[in-house]
């Protein structure tokens, strides 16, 4: 069993890309000391953790050259990498009495396997939040999937608590599900908008149009769900039965064939998960 830690250990980031940059930022916004920035052994990747570190006060180096002395090492690097980074980092140091962490939503605290081995405490532990170039989020009341070793998993709630998010167990046999939801609340969120621009310059508009006039309702829809719920916040045709209006979709759809493909799925969604008027009658006009 681990000793217990500081109340804010010292951190090593490894990986100084969007997630681990923005994730190091918010730390030290908390109090926390970031002691390291390791990056892959490339030109960009070094620049990119020299900055980083120049912001933090803290050290740049790569996997080659890493220190890894601080208490807790925070793996924030592409999930197909983070067993390779492990355990090519296994025998830099001794890892008993340390504290691992990797930021994975998908895969769970057996990628660090490595260095479990060799007397670390690991935990999976994702943001449940969006990570994109020239924007970092404040996770505030973010919630963070926490998966892992006892010793891990309570540092990572401390950790969480006083970044103003709020940690819950995920099993790590649910973590894809938990992933794919998440992919439903982002990404796929704005592949849906986007398919709503393509479709936009059927009606006359352009792309650049379409997501400036687009914007007010999208915002108006997430606040109602946010206050009423999925069923207070859906309206349009299905809620209301109207399946001459679908079919009329359907007809328009068929000159952008992906959105009347994502047309079909969603709407196929909402009669199942949704109160709508005349379930039979749009299932059938819904039908391949």
């Amino acid at each position: 069993m681990l000793p217990a830690m500081a109340e804010k250990p010292s951190i090593a980031m490894v990986g100084p890309g969007r997630l681990g940059k923005a994730i190091a930022l918010e730390l030290r916004r908390a109090g926390y000391s970031i002691s390291e920035i390791v990056s892959r052994d490339t030109a960009a990747s070094k620049r990119k953790a020299r900055e980083l570190a120049r912001k933090l006060d803290g050290q740049a180096s790569t996997s080659a050259s890493a220190c890894l002395n601080a208490d807790l090492v925070w793996f924030c690097v592409p999930d197909r990498e983070i067993a390779a980074a492990s355990h090519q980092l296994a025998s830099a140091i001794v890892w008993k009495k340390k504290i691992a962490f990797h930021s994975s939503g998908a895969l769970a605290s057996d990628e660090l396997k490595a260095l479990r081995r060799r007397g670390a405490s690991v935990a999976s532990v994702h943001p449940l939040m969006t990570f994109v170039s020239r924007s970092i989020p404040s996770l505030q009341d973010v919630p963070f999937a926490v998966e892992g070793d006892a010793a891990a998993v309570r540092a990572a709630r401390r950790i969480v608590r006083n970044l103003g998010g709020e940690a819950f167990i995920i099993r790590k046999q649910h973590k894809a599900a938990y992933h794919a939801w998440g992919a439903f609340t982002s990404p796929l969120l704005v592949a849906t908008l986007v398919t709503g621009e393509r479709l936009a310059r059927a009606a006359g508009l352009s792309a650049v149009e379409a997501r400036k006039k687009m914007l007010p309702i999208v915002r108006q829809t997430i606040a109602n769900y946010e206050a009423l719920g999925p069923t207070g916040a859906f309206s349009g045709p299905i809620v209301r039965g109207d399946t001459e209006t679908v079919r009329k979709h359907l007809q328009v759809l068929k000159k952008v064939p992906q959105a009347r493909d994502a047309y079909l799925a969603l709407a196929r969604a909402a009669v199942r998960y949704l109160p709508v008027r005349n379930r039979a009658r749009l299932e059938k006009a819904l039908e391949p």
